[in-house]
């Protein structure tokens, strides 16, 4: 029997307006509400992600993120 999902915790979240409308659009390909899309990312996240560039791109988001909130 497949497991129930039940979304049981809610966090208020920011989010920048790109990631805001990749979550969007991704959610609609997927047939998912946005929360529901977050919950497949996190509950997969070793799988969904590129180890190789991860580090890299994770490098280059907090060299510019304090720019980002200028």
């Amino acid at each position: 029997m497949p497991k129930r999902l039940r979304l049981t915790r809610r966090m208020p979240i920011a989010m920048t307006e790109d990631a805001y409308r990749r979550l969007k659009r991704f959610a609609q390909e997927a047939g998912l509400d946005e929360g529901e899309a977050l919950s497949f990312l996190f509950e997969n996240f070793d799988s969904v992600i590129d180890e190789d560039t991860f580090g890299h791109r994770l490098r280059l988001f907090n060299a510019e993120l304090e720019a980002r909130k200028k």
